[in-house]
């Protein structure tokens, strides 16, 4: 499992691997944002929290055709299908290296691109233990839509449009965690929910994923 890992994360950071494309969407979604709306400090501190998450969504969405792509065009997909290693276990690598790879920056930059947003210092916190807690969620699910729609032709539409809707639940959480720490609320009861939802995810959704490339490899 380690030398999977270290594999995918290298095939990240290569030249065209997608590693930093999820940070620059999320660092351009939060520099556009004032322009579209104003200048106003009081109006972003209010939309913040849905703009962060949303942005946070989105990019990790960008890259997620990536994690079973490239296994697919150069045959190493079917190799993972006889390996030792369980293929439920491989969705697990390769969803974890996706969140390193654009999840966790996600995670260090936002209280900067909260700043860009005037969010309140006080939400800071509550930003970080929510894209901290959420966004492996993201990952996870978009493994699975990454199964689903692997080998087909323009098969990123499609997935988007899949796991989009799954996304739904975390992004009101992790949204409604971060707006109550601005408003100097307490967002645990969010953040719990939100924890609820990742592990919910990491216990059936590998299992999802690991079906449906055993039916694709078919």
């Amino acid at each position: 499992m380690l030398a999977l890992l270290i594999r995918d994360l290298r095939l990240a950071t290569r030249a065209g691997g997608g590693f930093g494309l999820g940070l620059a969407f999320f660092l351009i979604v939060c520099t556009l944002v004032p322009f579209g709306v104003g200048p106003e400090g009081g109006t972003l501190a209010l939309i913040a929290p849905g703009i962060l998450w949303v942005g946070a969504l989105l990019a990790c969405l960008l890259s997620l055709d990536r994690i079973f792509a490239l296994d697919w065009e150069d045959g190493s997909l079917d190799l993972l299908a006889t390996a030792p290693l369980p293929m439920e276990g491989a969705v697990l690598v390769k969803a974890a290296a996706h969140w390193i790879t654009t999840g966790l920056p996600l995670v260090v930059a936002a209280p900067v691109f909260g700043i860009l947003l005037h969010l309140p210092s006080g939400a800071q916190g509550w930003l970080v233990a929510a894209l901290l807690l959420g966004t492996p969620a993201l990952s996870i699910l978009g493994a699975f839509g990454a199964a689903l729609t692997v080998g087909l032709r323009r098969g990123g539409l499609l997935m988007s449009l899949l796991v989009l809707p799954l996304y739904v639940p975390t992004l009101i959480f992790g949204a409604e965690a971060v707006r109550r720490g601005a408003a100097g609320g307490d967002g645990t009861t969010p953040l719990v929910l939100l924890a609820g939802i990742t592990l919910a995810t990491l216990a059936a959704i590998p299992f999802a994923a690991a079906g449906a490339l055993r039916v694709n490899l078919r």
